[in-house]
């Protein structure tokens, strides 16, 4: 049985061991899945001949693996592929101001995954890995959209990353001043901050009588990205 696997409690290992506002740090499996769901945009970490390098790539989750896609000529990729990488993935939440400069700080949700990059070349994962990346980004567009061609998918390179190896940490609520400054005549509290998406602008060469179809405009009506309340995890408010 693989330890990290065992239980739903992320590893810990002197890599994911936080050294710093630990009490920030969660520590269910579970919030990194829901960090890594909320995410769009990760950052690969690599060393290409001693020079450390930083990707940032779209990604896809299936179950407890990440994979990430891109060019199969990026340089960046090809050297992850059986290497020691990293991968990031950071939600801003809000911007925190405080009355002290020292303590202006912004509410956020991070993901931070260690591991042995694979390159996935099994057609059936290849194809598996892609639809995660494409419904990640766009739920519903793989359906909606023309299969790769072997061109296009030896153009593609995969690289799958294990979740054993992760760790969290997230920050809500208000400012934090120290107890001299809250007298202080100046404004403190939090800007909050999300990600919408706006009306759909239609390709000019559209073929005409294509309408919008039910996937993009259910994506258009969604919320914005959900703000990790205070009342979620109260033990953050830091």
């Amino acid at each position: 049985m693989n330890p990290f696997r065992a239980t739903s409690t992320l590893s810990t290992t002197d890599r994911t061991t936080l050294h710093r506002l630990r009490e920030r740090g969660l520590t269910d499996r579970a919030a990194l899945h829901d960090v890594l769901d909320a995410g769009l945009v990760c950052h690969l970490g690599v060393v290409i001949d001693g020079t450390p390098v930083v990707l940032p790539t779209g990604y896809g989750r299936i179950g407890e693996t990440l994979y990430l896609h891109g060019s199969s000529a990026n340089r960046a990729l090809r050297a992850a592929a059986g290497a020691e990488a990293c991968v990031t993935v950071t939600m801003l939440d809000g911007l925190v101001c405080a009355r002290s400069v020292f303590h202006n700080s912004m509410n956020y949700r991070s993901a931070v995954i260690f591991g042995t990059a694979r390159l996935v070349t099994a057609e059936t994962e290849r194809l598996e890995a892609l639809r995660a990346i494409t419904e990640h980004l766009i739920p519903g567009r793989w359906d909606n959209s023309r299969r790769p061609t072997r061109k296009e998918l030896a153009a593609t390179a995969v690289l799958a990353l294990s979740l054993d190896e992760a760790s969290v940490k997230a920050r809500t609520g208000g400012p934090k001043d120290d107890d001299d400054d809250y007298g202080l005549d100046y404004w403190a509290g939090v800007l909050p901050v999300t990600t919408t998406v706006g009306p759909a602008e239609s390709d000019p060469r559209l073929k005409d009588g294509v309408a919008v179809p039910a996937h993009i405009a259910e994506l258009q009506a969604k919320p914005a990205a959900r703000v990790l309340a205070v009342a979620d995890c109260p033990r953050l408010e830091r």
